[in-house]
């Protein structure tokens, strides 16, 4: 494979999640002055990539590891445990912590809302 090939391949699922380079850098934890190079084929060091295409499902040849849905599943999952730990924080100060069934309710209903419900468009906002 060419390397001209799996960057195609990283700018087709950037594009199948639709998500800014902005939050791409957030999320995958490299600059957004690397992904930038990166995606103009210009050399950025092995890790780096490597980072790219774990963050985004793929091996390092470009191959789909993880399919659009389980990656979205996962990103809605990482993000209902976050607003749930803040609901849970927020309770727990006010000595009114919830119980586990309650808090697996709403980390699901997060995830409902992330996947198909109004906040679908910011799955992938950091």
């Amino acid at each position: 494979m060419k390397r001209s090939d799996l960057i195609n391949k990283i700018i087709a699922r950037k594009k199948q999640l639709n998500i800014t380079v902005d939050n791409f850098s957030k999320l995958s934890g490299v600059s957004v002055r690397t992904i930038n190079r990166l995606l103009k084929n210009e050399d950025v060091k092995l890790s780096t990539v490597e980072d790219i295409t774990n963050f985004l499902g793929l091996d390092f040849a470009g191959n789909e590891q993880l399919s659009l849905q389980e990656l979205q599943q996962k990103r809605a999952h990482e993000k209902a445990l976050f607003l749930a730990s803040l609901v849970q924080s927020t309770s727990a100060l006010e000595m009114q912590g919830l119980e586990e069934d309650s808090l697996n309710n709403i980390i699901l209903m997060y995830e409902k809302e992330f996947l198909s419900g109004s906040y679908k468009n910011t799955l992938w906002v950091a």
